[in-house]
C-alpha cells in the first residue's frame, strides 16, 4: 500500500554543466524528494521501463502530448519516473524527442520501494522495476493514484489502462474518473 506522503528519497540525476568539457557536459546532482516535490503541484506517472513497448510507445508520449493541458489545469510539473539510471532516463527522452516532462531516475529504485510498487520482473530478465502508475502530488501529499490493475511480481505486461495522461487529465478535470 502506498503512503500518504511521497517518501523521502534521494535521486541520482544528471544536469548540464557548461563547466565540464566534451561531448557529455553532465554533472551528478542529487535532488530529494522534498525538491522534487515539494511547494508544487505534480503529476508523476511511474513506468515499468525505459525504452520498453507499452511506456516508449503511449506511457511517455501521452503526458508529453497532455504537458500544456496539464499546466492549463494547475500542475507545476510532470514527473516521469523510471527504475532506471540518469544516462538511461536521458536517452530515452532524447530517442523520443521529450522535453517538457521532467526525466526522474530512481535508478536504485529507493523511492519506488518506500511507495510499495516496486515488482520483481527477472522472468524478462529486467530485475527490479516500478509497477505502472501514476498520481497527483501537493506538496508532497499524495492526492489522487491510479495503479494498473494485476499488482504482482513477473507479469507478463503492464498495458496502460488507468495510468495513462487521459486518466489523469479527466479527473483533474472532475471527469468522474
Amino acid at each position: 500500500m502506498s503512503p500518504e506522503t511521497v517518501p523521502d528519497a534521494v535521486f541520482h540525476t544528471r544536469v548540464r554543466d557548461e563547466t565540464v568539457p566534451g561531448p557529455n557536459p553532465f554533472a551528478w546532482k542529487a535532488l530529494t524528494s522534498q525538491e522534487v516535490f515539494g511547494g508544487r503541484r505534480t503529476v508523476l506517472f511511474a513506468v515499468p521501463g525505459a525504452f520498453t513497448p507499452a511506456c516508449s510507445d503511449s506511457h511517455l508520449p501521452g503526458y508529453e502530448a497532455a504537458y500544456d493541458a496539464f499546466r492549463a489545469l494547475g500542475v507545476d510539473q510532470v514527473v516521469c519516473l523510471g527504475v532506471n539510471d540518469a544516462f538511461v532516463m536521458y536517452q530515452w527522452a532524447q530517442s523520443k524527442g521529450v522535453s517538457k516532462v521532467f526525466m526522474l531516475p530512481d535508478g536504485n529504485g529507493d523511492f519506488t520501494r518506500l511507495m510499495g510498487m516496486l515488482v520483481q520482473r527477472s522472468a524478462q530478465g529486467l530485475g527490479l522495476r516500478s509497477w505502472r502508475y501514476s498520481m497527483l502530488v501537493e506538496d508532497m501529499r499524495i492526492r489522487t493514484m491510479f495503479v494498473e490493475p494485476g499488482f504482482r511480481d513477473n507479469p507478463p505486461g503492464v498495458p496502460v489502462t488507468v495510468s495513462g495522461a487521459e486518466t489523469m487529465l479527466a479527473h483533474l478535470r472532475g471527469d468522474g474518473r
